[in-house]
């Protein structure tokens, strides 16, 4: 397993919008800097949704990219999904909260799965993606930077599942803004998810 891309963002607009976002990421050649907001450098423009230390790296799995490219009818270029991470070997549905990732002296933990936004709709140039990304049970996971440094496109990564209750990615899209009862509420808990949700599933 190895990093096979690693991408950062600009702000920019996209068309047809007024705001900006860092969602277009493109590859970078040499080294970059993982602190605990991530890739240093890489443009977060709306903190309140994307970014911040629980969803530091938005990880995609070569295994699902593939998918999509024979999906969509055409290659993925690194970055298209507005992913930070490309890792070989991954099927984004094997993913599950607590996964953790190392490369060299980085460690990042899965907490969460992206939901797709009308800004990814944009970016994809079809107002109908989300729902079709949703269908797919194949969404990327934001992991938090548990130990932070230097990484490199190439390098190898190990990955540690979670040896506590796997809740995978397809499971999280699915449940999303759920109020979870019971066992699952008690599952989800258990896990180290990303701390809104943990507040949203704790709320009275």
């Amino acid at each position: 397993m190895k990093i096979l891309a690693i991408c950062r963002g600009s702000a920019e607009i996209l068309p047809g919008k007024k705001y900006k976002t860092g969602i277009n990421k493109v590859p970078v050649n040499g080294p970059v800097m993982v602190d605990a907001h991530g890739i240093v450098g890489d443009a977060i423009c709306n903190g309140d949704l994307h970014g911040g230390e629980e969803q530091a790296i938005y990880i995609e799995g070569s295994k699902t990219l593939d998918w999509w490219a024979d999906e969509l009818g055409h290659p993925l270029e690194p970055g298209t999904f507005g992913e930070n991470l490309v890792i070989s070997g991954i099927d984004n549905r094997q993913i599950a909260v607590g996964d953790r990732f190392i490369a060299g002296e980085v460690v990042l933990e899965v907490t969460s799965t992206r939901i797709p936004c009308a800004t990814f709709a944009a970016k994809m140039g079809d107002p109908k993606f989300p729902k079709r990304y949703m269908a797919s049970g194949r969404a990327g996971a934001y992991a938090r930077v548990l130990t932070g440094g230097m990484l490199e496109a190439g390098q190898t990564v190990a990955y540690h599942r979670h040896d506590g209750e796997r809740i995978l990615m397809p499971e999280l899209m699915a449940t999303y803004g759920k109020r979870l009862e019971g066992v699952e509420r008690e599952r989800y808990l258990s896990a180290p998810i990303h701390q809104k949700l943990r507040a949203f599933l704790t709320a009275k």
